[in-house]
Formats: C-alpha cells, sequence, structure tokens
C-alpha cells in the first residue's frame, strides 16, 4: 500500500465530475486528501463488482476503482468512469453487501449518463490528477470562489446551489432504481444498499456542516430509503447469502486500512487473544507504520507461515523491508508475490523499485527491472511511478532517448503538457525511426499542442 505525491489542482473545463459532488466539498478537506494504491484490495473490490459489470454489459476495464485516504464517509464518480471510493466509507460497512451496493450505485450514475462532460483532456491523466482537480473545484465552490477554480457562475450563488441539488436528487434516486436493478440481473442481495443508507439516515437531521460528504453530495430523504426499501422487499435475492469468501476479505480488508491509517486504535478493536487473520494483519501493519520493526517482521512472517501462497502478505514485507532500509532483501519476497501474481503491476512496480535500487549500474538487473516495468505499464498504464522508474532504469543505462520518453509519459500523465512537450521533443530526435517509442511520441506532441 502506497500514499501518492500531493494532489494537483487543474481547471474544471479538463475534468469530468459527477452532479453533487462540488456541493459536498469544504476548503479544508481540499489538502487533505491522497490516493492509495493497493493490490489486495483493488483486487477484492474488483471481484466483487465483476457481476454488477456483467449484468451492464460491461468489462471490469472500462470501470477503475480508486482508493482516496480519508475518513470522510464518500464516493463518487470522475474523469470518466472512475469510481473513487473513501477509506472513510470503507471503514463505515459492516459487511460486503453494503459496499457493492454503494459501488452499484455510482455505477448507475455512469450508467445513467449523469456526467457533465467537458473537454477529453484527462483520459491519460493519472488518478491524482483527477482526484486533485476536483478537490480544488470543490473547495472553490464551497467557499463561494467558484471562479477560482475556472467554474465560472456554476453553482456560484444560493439559487444556483438550490437547483443544482435539486436536480442531484433526481439522479439519486435514478442511480438508486439502476443499482438494484443491476444486483438483481446478478442475482445479487441487494438488501446492502439498504442498510448502508439506514446509516446515514440520521444525518440528515443534523447541519450540513457536521454531516459527512456522502449525505451532501448524495441527498438522502426518507421518500428515497422508502423507495429503496420497497425495492429490496420485493427482490427475488433478499435472502440470498454473499460468498462467504467475500466475508472473510471484507474483514481482511478493513483490518489493513486500520492498521494503516490508525495503527493507535488497533488494539482497541482487535483483542490480544484474537488470533484471526484479520486481527494479526491489522497488528502487522500497525508495527509497520509505527516503526516497530522487528515486530512487524515478525508477525508478517506469522502470516506467511499460515498462508504460504498469499502474494499480498510477501509483498507487504518487501514494502516493510524497503522502508526499513533493508532493500536488497526485498527482493526475496517480492519475486515470491510476482510468481504468485505475474499480472500484478503494482508488485511488479515494487519489484522493478527495489532492482534499480539494488542494481548499480549492473545492466543484467536493470534490464530485469525494465521488463517487470513494461508488464506494469501494460496493467497500470496511468501510473506516474512505473515512468518516472523507467526514466530512472534507462538514464542508468545511458539510454538518453528512453528515459526522456519515460519522462514524458510521466509528465503527460500529470498533466504538466510543457514538461512532456519538452522531452517528447527531445526523445523523437533520438528514437529509432518507426519504433513504438518514436510513434508515441509523436502522439504526445499532437495532444500537447
Amino acid at each position: 500500500m502506497n500514499d501518492t505525491q500531493s494532489m494537483r489542482k487543474l481547471s474544471l473545463k479538463k475534468i469530468f465530475y459527477l452532479f453533487g459532488f462540488i456541493a459536498c466539498l469544504l476548503p479544508q478537506n481540499a489538502q487533505a486528501q491522497s490516493i492509495i494504491r493497493d493490490s489486495e484490495i483493488e483486487s477484492y473490490l474488483s471481484q466483487w463488482f465483476a457481476p454488477i459489470f456483467k449484468a451492464n454489459n460491461m468489462s471490469p476495464s472500462q470501470v477503475k476503482i480508486i482508493l482516496v485516504q480519508d475518513k470522510e464517509i464518500n464516493a463518487f464518480v470522475a474523469g470518466g468512469s472512475n469510481i473513487f471510493l473513501y477509506t472513510g466509507l470503507i471503514q463505515k460497512t459492516d459487511n460486503p453487501g453494503e459496499l457493492i451496493g454503494v459501488m452499484a450505485h455510482e455505477l448507475g450514475h455512469v450508467t445513467g449518463g449523469h456526467l457533465v462532460r467537458g473537454r477529453e483532456a484527462l483520459e491519460q491523466a493519472s488518478y491524482e490528477s483527477i482526484l486533485g482537480t476536483i478537490i480544488g473545484v470543490g473547495a472553490a465552490v464551497a467557499s463561494g470562489q467558484a471562479g477560482a477554480a475556472g467554474a465560472g457562475s456554476l453553482a456560484a450563488n444560493s439559487v444556483a446551489q438550490r437547483r443544482f441539488l435539486a436536480k442531484t436528487r433526481t439522479f439519486e434516486s435514478s442511480a438508486d432504481q439502476a443499482a438494484i436493478t443491476s444486483m438483481e440481473r446478478s442475482n445479487m442481495n441487494p438488501e446492502g444498499l439498504l442498510t448502508f443508507m439506514r446509516k446515514l439516515e440520521g444525518q440528515e437531521l443534523v447541519p450540513a456542516s457536521q454531516q459527512s460528504e456522502y449525505v451532501r453530495s448524495h441527498p438522502l430523504t426518507r421518500n428515497r430509503i422508502t423507495r429503496i426499501e420497497a425495492k429490496v422487499n420485493g427482490s427475488n435475492n433478499k435472502d440470498k447469502a454473499l460468498p462467504a469468501e467475500w466475508t472473510a476479505q471484507h474483514q481482511r480488508m478493513k483490518a489493513k486500512l486500520l492498521g494503516y491509517i490508525r495503527p493507535e486504535q488497533v488494539a482497541w478493536v482487535y483483542d490480544t487473544n484474537d488470533q484471526s487473520i484479520p486481527a494479526m494483519y491489522a497488528r502487522s501493519v500497525a508495527d509497520y507504520r509505527q516503526n516497530n520493526i522487528e515486530g512487524a517482521l515478525d508477525k508478517i512472517n506469522d502470516l506467511i507461515s499460515k498462508e504460504p501462497d498469499n502474494p499480498y502478505f510477501y509483498e507487504l514485507k518487501g514494502q516493510m523491508l524497503v522502508e526499513f532500509g533493508r532493500v536488497p532483501q526485498a527482493i526475496k519476497p517480492l519475486k515470491r508475490a510476482v510468481m504468485i501474481s505475474p499480472q500484478d503491476g503494482l508488485m511488479r512496480t515494487a519489484l522493478a523499485h527495489v532492482q534499480i535500487e539494488s542494481a548499480n549500474d549492473n545492466e543484467v538487473i536493470l534490464n530485469e527491472a525494465i521488463v517487470n516495468l513494461k508488464i506494469a505499464i501494460q496493467a497500470e498504464p496511468r501510473s506516474t511511478r512505473a515512468h518516472r522508474l523507467m526514466a530512472t532504469a534507462y538514464g542508468r543505462m545511458e539510454n538518453d532517448a528512453y528515459a526522456r520518453f519515460h519522462l514524458a509519459e510521466e509528465a503527460l500523465l500529470q498533466n504538466n503538457k510543457p514538461y512532456a512537450k519538452q522531452q517528447a521533443e527531445i526523445a523523437l530526435a533520438k528514437l529509432p525511426k518507426g519504433s513504438t517509442a518514436a510513434q508515441r511520441a509523436r502522439d504526445i506532441l499532437i495532444f500537447t499542442k
């Protein structure tokens, strides 16, 4: 699990965003959020949501689920078909059904065409850039400074805001119905959507400033919950249980997030006598986050002994070793993780990182890192980190053309068009004529005009 760099703010005209999200953001939140990338959690969410995609004749590759580290309860769609889930919302759920219900609702906005579309400039942007744009715009609107973010007169006065939210309420009801329909077609119990909404129902009675972001951006009414309840009660799948494996995954997900984000709370949540995998997992991650080096390594080794074919335990051990300054030792567990899960882009990137750090000028090891990064970029085309590592590896091999090319790719993902153009021009003059990289460099020059 890795925090990414601070969010960048862009102009509103370069983003797709969901009606209602702007109204939910407050200025003090604008700098508090970051993207979390975690192979395990993303794998679980993709697995749970696959039937919903299928029910909507969509491929899982068409929608990306992105985690946002923030204690707030929120979820939204932005930058095209990207579903952003806050860690605070995940921690609020009691079972995978509730999280599936929320995700199905957000997909309902996508399939319902509830997105405001601007230019398509962020099709190649990183998730960090997308989130940074929305946070910047949301903060500006919430503070009455809409013009500062390029939002013009949108929601700049109370009348516009009321009309904005009135339309949002219509969209919310439509997305609710779409969510339940999707779960019915998937033969999944839709009750999770109802139980999650009931948790938030009481917030309608408190001042808006004290409500969760999810309630502010997804206006919740008694009538809306009543309609959901009626649909759930009439469902053919109301009493159908979700796979037990999903429940276990949900428990691990919450344990891992707690240890990572709130390590000081782990001892309160998990009794010392609790030797379940989630409890052990939370303690291991908490020790890691609190720099208890030997305790963290002992605990992750215990987990590996219990599940020797679990790639996520090896990945975590590798990350621990890197951050504890034992980079060469991290190669072995990360190679094991990649062996078990060969198509995982984040694991390949982590392995390439330690290979580059350990290689010095050894071109054999640097080439191994480049192979790993090529696979990583296929799986993670929006990864700025993978392109930065590619540039580093090629730079150490004194291959300036490809180093510059990957710097251009990185800059494009960060929406730094001037730098992307500059590096692409230098790369193109040196790249082999007719090569895939040369063609891509030309595409970058066209895109950055």
